[in-house]
């Protein structure tokens, strides 16, 4: 008969190695609860990547902001911190300049996430007015699309939109999102 304590150092050595180190985790800070928030999880759970998503519905300066306390308030919890935003309607020349100083990484969306959504399913480099023409574009791509995000519908694309995000100029359309899930995959 195996003693206890045998059984409980086998089992936790066994749990050691199947479970990634909390230190290679990269937080998601977004200002988007339903999609950013969903896209991310979704990509934790089909890639098994390192991901805590944290969601706050306010400005991009406010959510620069509220990053760096979290990374601050949990400095040994992870290796990266990434602040995910949208230039909708944001001045974010205040976002960046703020994630500059405090030391956080931004990406930023313009004119908005779905654009790294549509760059799962096309290269597309043409000026997006808005939310709004770019849920319509996406949604030639994945009918019935909204806000309430089905990941699996974007996971196969997932290199080629890290791929044409590269390609994209600094301008509308341009997104660094891109960037941010490729640092994920690699941790």
């Amino acid at each position: 008969m195996v003693s206890p304590m045998t059984r409980r150092e086998n089992s936790q050595r066994r749990f050691r190695g199947a479970v990634p180190s909390r230190r290679n985790n990269v937080l998601v800070v977004t200002g988007g609860e339903k999609t950013e928030s969903r896209y991310f999880s979704g990509l934790r759970l089909a890639r098994r990547a390192p991901i805590t998503v944290k969601c706050k519905v306010d400005s991009p300066l406010n959510l620069v902001k509220y990053t760096a306390k979290l990374r601050d308030q949990y400095r040994d919890e992870f290796q990266a911190v990434w602040c995910v935003v949208d230039v909708d309607n944001f001045d974010i020349a205040a976002a960046v300049k703020e994630a500059d100083r405090v030391g956080v990484n931004l990406a930023v969306s313009n004119p908005c996430f779905e654009l790294w959504l549509l760059l799962h399913h096309t290269d597309h480099r043409a000026h997006i007015a808005d939310y709004r023409a770019a849920r319509d574009l996406l949604a030639r791509h994945v009918p019935g699309y909204d806000k309430k995000l089905d990941y699996d519908v974007f996971d196969p694309g997932v290199e080629e939109a890290v791929s044409r995000a590269t390609e994209l100029g600094p301008d509308n359309p341009a997104t660094d999102v891109g960037r941010l899930v490729q640092a994920v995959l690699r941790s």
